[in-house]
């Protein structure tokens, strides 16, 4: 088989995946993801899963970067970012049977990154994101349909952290159970 003949099959492959994840999204109304770091989870992501919820039936919420902690960007473990996530959104009034919460181990291959989450993850339909990276990866994947999250709250993690290390009031971005739990673990971790 000529190289030019393999295109057109492989193309036709990826298209059937692509309308097949798809329609199964719809038809079974599978979860949506919303991936992120979440170092730490803030009042900006608390905002932007309330507003899947309020589109989607379910939501997974994936850890990403989840083998790393205690660096600068990543100070909390996934296991402590879990804690966050369902503190925040218990304290929000947001039913535990509306989420999972699911690490995602980080690959340097960003161009496998999606097929990646897709083995680590049970089966999700669309993707919810924020970040121009993750949009650009899993449109170029194509099998799943991407929206962007509006961020009405202007906060980012890096800002939080910042804060904790200048010793400024950094309570004020996150949730109370979140800022409660940052303490406990301690701020000198950041």
């Amino acid at each position: 088989m000529k190289k030019n003949e393999k295109t057109p099959r492989r193309a036709s492959q990826i298209l059937r995946k692509q309308r097949t994840v798809r329609d199964l999204s719809s038809l079974y109304k599978l979860p949506a993801l919303y991936i992120g770091r979440f170092q730490p989870f803030h009042l900006g992501h608390l905002d932007a899963v309330k507003q899947i919820l309020r589109k989607e039936k379910s939501l997974i919420i994936a850890i990403g970067s989840a083998q790393y902690s205690r660096l600068p960007e990543n100070p909390f473990s996934a296991d402590e970012r879990e804690k966050m996530i369902k503190a925040a959104l218990k304290e929000a009034g947001i039913s535990a049977q509306k989420y999972k919460i699911l690490p995602v181990k980080n690959i340097e291959d960003y161009s496998k990154w999606p097929a990646h989450v897709d083995k680590t993850l049970p089966p999700y339909g669309t993707v919810y994101t924020g970040s121009k990276i993750v949009k650009n990866l899993y449109e170029k994947y194509g099998c799943h349909n991407v929206k962007n999250v509006k961020f009405n709250i202007k906060i980012s993690a890096t800002m939080v952290r910042e804060k904790i290390k200048k010793g400024a009031n950094w309570q004020k971005l996150v949730p109370s159970s979140v800022a409660k739990l940052i303490e406990k673990i301690g701020i000198e971790k950041v």
